[in-house]
């Protein structure tokens, strides 16, 4: 099929482009793009986008799958779906599955299983048990096409993660490291400051991060390792950390998640278990710091990190319910809404954070919005309504703090 997307807004991250212009699509490939265009066969389909917004596809560095093990949660299909809907065409599945992803045998079946759009980036695990005491055979699930290796956990032995950064030179393969000190965190359930003690909930100190980070940093620096990723940043000390040691020269990539850019500790007032997160929201200073990190490219990407769970799971007390939220239907018109509409951010670079920065870091790469390139693009009209509900959501589950709401901005199309 042949369509021709009329005035539509070209946003390009790879060449850093933002312009109005007309869009000729055929057979999964950029045929033209150019101020107008006339030329077109009888069969093209023409489409009026004006308002519209044409982008590269999105790309998610790590969330999470229901499938194998909690299928009443989310399905890979859901998954899938959702992501699609969302305007994803490449997403990570972390391997914090059940079984977790630590075998080929594995990896190989959810390869076969997976649809051809959007594209299943599968992580590996470091660890073969939660102890995280035992390497997974490392070697053989990079042979098996795992994307790269992180672990369900935060690895707390320092020891263990010197010789994964030593190991994983020679397989060129990408490692992320959630940085948290477990024994500071202790029974925390969100960030430390004045808004735990208002609403009466155990307090998580800015250092169980921050220290995990300044470790994990001093082994980069020892072992040389080219391909690190610290997932999840949330504290203004972490960007600081992150920002010496860009400037440094050490070879690292770092990531927050969308929610730690849009809501605080204030939003937590309502005990909302959708709220409880790992790492918990940070005080407004995180959120400032966070934002910032991501516009001058101290933080590469924001992460959706995409975890659904049962009803049942999530009606608990606050500090009970397991920790996370689903998002890939929901980022990016939250976020256009409250970063680029309010001005914070350009639109290139909210998409940059969304979609070429996570590719790289994955060390892949997308092609540009340029004739005789592969079409891998997601069009969005931020103007759209609509009300979040079961009915118009793709994923199995329903935890999230604008569930019931309506939301501007919705996607529209993926190529892939």
């Amino acid at each position: 099929m042949t369509e021709l997307l009329q005035q539509v807004r070209v946003i390009d991250p790879v060449s850093g482009t933002d312009q109005i212009a007309d869009v000729l699509i055929a057979d999964g490939q950029i045929q033209a793009v150019a101020a107008q265009i006339a030329n077109i066969s009888a069969d093209t389909q023409v489409r009026n986008c004006q308002g519209l917004i044409l982008g590269t596809g999105l790309v998610d560095l790590y969330s999470h799958s229901g499938e194998p093990g909690f299928e009443e949660r989310e399905t890979l299909s859901s998954l899938l779906q959702a992501a699609t809907a969302g305007g994803f065409t490449r997403i990570g599945i972390l391997p914090d599955t059940s079984p977790s992803i630590d075998h080929p045998a594995l990896v190989a079946q959810l390869q076969k299983q997976s649809s051809a759009s959007p594209l299943l980036n599968i992580w590996g695990a470091i660890t073969l048990d939660v102890a995280g005491k035992q390497m997974t055979e490392l070697a053989d699930l990079a042979a098996a096409g795992v994307v790269g290796f992180t672990d369900s956990h935060p690895l707390d032995n320092l020891g263990l993660v010197r010789r994964v950064l030593e190991y994983l030179q020679p397989l060129n393969k990408p490692v992320a490291f959630w940085p948290c000190d477990r024994q500071l965190t202790s029974n925390g359930v969100m960030r430390e400051g004045a808004n735990a003690l208002r609403f009466g909930l155990s307090p998580v100190p800015a250092s169980a991060e921050t220290t995990a980070i300044a470790s994990l940093l001093e082994l980069v620096a020892a072992t040389g390792n080219q391909q690190v990723h610290i997932m999840r940043v949330s504290t203004a000390r972490s960007v600081e950390l992150i920002a010496a040691a860009k400037a440094a020269g050490l070879p690292i990539t770092a990531s927050t998640t969308w929610m730690h850019l849009l809501l605080d500790t204030a939003a937590i007032q309502s005990y909302d278990t959708s709220l409880h997160l790992d790492p918990p929201l940070g005080n407004p200073i995180d959120v400032k710091s966070l934002r910032a990190g991501v516009r001058t490219g101290v933080i590469d990407a924001i992460a959706i990190d995409h975890a659904a769970y049962t009803y049942e799971e999530k009606v608990q007390a606050f500090a009970e319910a397991p920790t996370g939220a689903i998002g890939f239907e929901l980022a990016l018109p939250l976020l256009w809404q409250n970063l680029v509409e309010t001005g914070e951010f350009t639109a290139l670079e909210l998409w940059q954070a969304l979609s070429a920065n996570p590719a790289k870091c994955l060390g892949q790469k997308l092609s540009t919005v340029t004739p005789h390139q592969k079409a891998e693009l997601t069009l969005f009209d931020p103007t759209q309504t609509w009300k979040v509900s079961r009915k118009n959501l793709h994923t199995l589950s329903s935890n999230t703090p604008w569930f019931g709401k309506e939301l501007q901005g919705r996607v529209l199309q993926t190529w892939c």
